[in-house]
């Protein structure tokens, strides 16, 4: 079990940042507190690399990005106001989830504690995601021949849009998302297996939509490595999501996609995407969730 962190992610951001950072700094702590600092491997990552970046995003929209060049329009549709620091961070994310699918496609079980930026487009930024760390990682894999055929899991209540957009030109990365139909991007773009839930879903509906999800999902991709964003934004206290699970049914729906991936002896990397509940304790105890159905089922 491999769990990928950095300070970076906790460094002071301007007041207009709404993304609760906090929740990286306390779930890195939480996780320490309870053991995983030594039956885990922790790395530090780095920089993503240009030409990963590249990859995936237009060379404009990154020169625009790393430079300061880009928009109003571009901030607000972010959430973020630029900063040197913004950019740094957003690459150590980058690699992040790049070396954790590193270690996925070993077979193993790999967390970013931050991640999940899906709301990324290949030209420009929306929704708290500047860059795509999904994509740049499954390509990433792919270039290097490292795997193949990928499956995205993407249960975050709000659709992985600029995922959708840019894996439709890449046959073998196959994207599942299940969210709320009536949630954030309003635009949908179209995934290779959508489910969309109506607002107020509880714990029996959801994991009975997921749990055929899942079914075609694999069966369709034939994976060998899969990436799961496990944004916690479906719990009923959430701020933006619209769907009304329990924490124990949030717990359930990680464990199945887990255990899914173990049955079918496939290398999962995981980001937690999005949770914005009032109560910050809230976030991280669903987030510790995640993690705590990895060491079980990878021990």
């Amino acid at each position: 079990m491999t769990i990928a962190y950095h300070e970076v992610y906790v460094h002071p951001l301007p007041e207009n940042h709404r993304f609760p950072m906090e929740k990286y700094s306390l779930l890195a702590g939480q996780l320490k507190r309870q053991g995983y600092g030594d039956d885990a491997s922790w790395i530090e990552p780095g920089l993503a690399l240009e030409r990963d970046i590249q990859r995936v995003h237009d060379e404009g929209y990154w020169n625009r990005l790393k430079s300061g060049q880009i928009s109003r329009h571009d901030e607000r549709a972010s959430g973020f106001k630029w900063s040197p620091q913004l950019v740094r961070r957003e690459q150590t994310i980058m690699e992040g989830t790049l070396q954790c699918a590193r270690r996925a496609a070993e077979g193993e079980v790999a967390l970013n504690i931050a991640g999940g930026t899906h709301h990324a487009f290949k030209d420009r930024p929306e929704g708290f995601c500047l860059l795509n760390d999904i994509m740049i990682a499954a390509l990433h894999l792919q270039h290097e021949k490292l795997a193949k055929n990928i499956l995205v899991v993407d249960l975050d209540v709000h659709q992985g849009n600029g995922t959708a957009s840019m894996a439709k030109y890449h046959p073998n990365v196959f994207t599942f998302s299940m969210h709320g139909a009536q949630n954030y991007p309003f635009r949908k773009e179209e995934s290779d297996l959508d489910i969309a839930l109506p607002t107020g879903t509880t714990d029996q509906a959801y994991l009975s939509a997921l749990d055929e999800g899942l079914t075609q999902a694999f069966s369709l991709s034939k994976p060998e490595v899969v990436f799961y964003q496990c944004g916690v934004d479906v719990l009923e206290t959430d701020k933006l999501g619209k769907l009304s699970l329990t924490a124990a049914g949030c717990s359930e729906r990680d464990r199945m996609v887990l255990d899914r991936c173990k049955s079918f002896q496939v290398g999962v990397a995981c980001s937690m995407g999005g949770g914005y509940s009032a109560s910050i304790g809230h976030i991280v105890d669903a987030h510790m969730a995640t993690f705590h159905h990895a060491r079980n089922l990878w021990s």
